[in-house]
């Protein structure tokens, strides 16, 4: 019930204030990561956050694991509450590009543990980088676990960093199965990078508290969902 000139000043005026980014035909709303905390905290500051979710999201992927499987862990904070869901696996083998990940799994020796190379991402405790990515082109997972700092449903995973992005690429191409592991606070987000859209992902596990619209649209994709 305006007229266009009204409308050309209300978008260029929300556009100075950064609310909006102008766009060919008209404009959207800023990214999340302008206000939602991006780029993430290093992760000795995330393992004091959404403990509980976490715990019961690692919990419930670990029934996702079975004996004799090949599976890729990436790095991050929810991924690790995984790992003590492993021990009664047999036959079981990790590829991992986390030193965090590599650590905790030391004490299950009847793991077998494949550290990928690469240069250390000090904040996230992570490998990155073409050693690693060269080696993934030579493995073969059956599943993929994974944690990713922004989940979008239309625009599907993303991260702020371009090394962790592009090695999580080559992650998700070494696996037949993609698990994304994500408690409520990653989703509606959108950082940066585009790590993959969401059709590449075959299963998420999260929290009760992710909104019931957020969890829908996945489904309507064709992506299973598990509450935990």
């Amino acid at each position: 019930g305006v007229s266009e000139a009204t409308a050309r000043r209300d978008v260029a005026l929300l556009s100075r204030q950064g609310l909006i980014e102008r766009a060919h035909g008209g404009a959207v709303p800023r990214r999340a990561r302008r206000s939602s905390g991006f780029p993430e905290p290093p992760i000795l500051e995330r393992t004091t956050l959404m403990v509980e979710e976490k715990r019961r999201i690692g919990a419930l992927a670990g029934r996702y694991v079975d004996d004799g499987d090949t599976i890729i862990v990436n790095g991050g904070t929810t991924t690790e509450h995984l790992i003590p869901h492993l021990l009664e696996r047999q036959g079981l083998t990790v590829i991992t590009n986390a030193l965090n990940i590599a650590t905790l799994l030391r004490a299950y020796p009847s793991i077998t543990v494949i550290l990928l190379g690469g240069v250390l991402h000090h904040s996230s405790f992570s490998l990155v980088g073409l050693l690693g990515e060269d080696a993934l082109a030579n493995l073969r997972a059956d599943k993929l676990f994974a944690g990713i700092p922004a989940i979008h449903t239309g625009y599907g995973l993303s991260n702020d960093d371009m090394a962790e992005a592009q090695m999580d690429r080559a992650i998700m191409a070494a696996a037949r199965e993609v698990t994304i592991l994500a408690d409520h606070s990653k989703f509606g987000r959108v950082a940066i990078v585009r790590v993959a859209p969401i059709k590449q992902v075959h299963r998420v596990i999260t929290d009760d508290k992710t909104p019931a619209d957020q969890l829908a649209a996945l489904r309507e994709q064709g992506i299973l969902v598990e509450v935990a």
